[in-house]
């Protein structure tokens, strides 16, 4: 099944193509479909190049949402899947208030489950950062939101007099003998206690030893050195994307057919 995947956060879009389970021709537009929307559609363009059997959109920013409806049409000449919680996919939603569960955590979920297994634990490295839990039965029952590196350094620079913008790359020194240098300290190596804390505590309160998988623009960087079993995904959105296309699709046919 080819598919035109859409993964649309509050800082920037991912669109790239789902074929057969291998995710390709990927581009990230940052300020999205909002600033740059003849980028997008040149993205979804270069992403649908020959037969595609669909669109999905998972999106953070509902105000947008009608904008890329109109763009598929107009691009692919189909209607666009957008996802939510009612859906069938691949894990069972056990969450108090399935609606208020954003696109993306659900992709990743997903996604997860589908290459890694259960019980799951999936860390997203975006503007916020976060974490989804997928128990052994495979149900998705909750996680834990933190705000993610951009908006810790930037909030820094944005409310004080002297403290710069921080480039979340780069070696971390041992100590901070620039203001640069301490400020890259206490993000990366701060983060990477942020991580394990939360971690250690949601592996207690669930009694469960987790496969741990993180994806996103800033996990390689803020993960480097933290000495937990990660496995490093980034397209792993993307690809859980597809799945819950390819998961909805297949339940549309068998329905249609009995």
């Amino acid at each position: 099944m080819r598919t035109v995947v859409m993964d649309v956060g509050n800082t920037s879009t991912g669109i790239g193509l789902y074929d057969s389970g291998k995710i390709s021709r990927v581009t990230h537009i940052k300020g999205g479909v909002a600033k740059h929307p003849e980028a997008c559609a040149e993205a979804v363009r270069k992403a649908a190049r020959g037969m595609v059997n669909g669109a999905v959109l998972g999106s953070v920013v509902p105000r947008v949402n009608a904008v890329w409806q109109r763009l598929i049409r107009r691009e692919l000449g189909c209607e666009l899947l957008v996802v939510k919680s009612g859906l069938p996919m691949e894990v069972t939603v056990d969450y108090p208030a399935p609606e208020s569960i954003g696109a993306d955590r659900l992709a990743d979920a997903c996604g997860g489950v589908r290459r890694y297994g259960t019980p799951l634990i999936v860390a997203d490295f975006g503007t916020a950062l976060t974490f989804d839990v997928v128990t052994p039965d495979c149900r998705y029952v909750g996680g834990v939101i933190t705000p993610g590196l951009p908006l810790m350094t930037d909030y820094l620079y944005e409310r004080t007099a002297l403290l710069p913008r921080v480039e979340l790359e780069g070696p971390c020194p041992r100590l901070g003998r620039s203001t640069l240098q301490a400020m890259r300290i206490g993000a990366q190596i701060g983060y990477r206690g942020i991580v394990r804390e939360i971690i250690t505590y949601l592996s207690a309160s669930m009694k469960c030893d987790f496969k741990l998988v993180a994806t996103g623009g800033y996990a390689g960087w803020a993960l480097k050195g933290i000495g937990m079993p990660f496995v490093i995904d980034p397209e792993l959105t993307l690809f859980g994307l597809g799945c819950i296309f390819e998961t909805a699709s297949n339940k549309s046919y068998s329905q249609s057919q009995s």
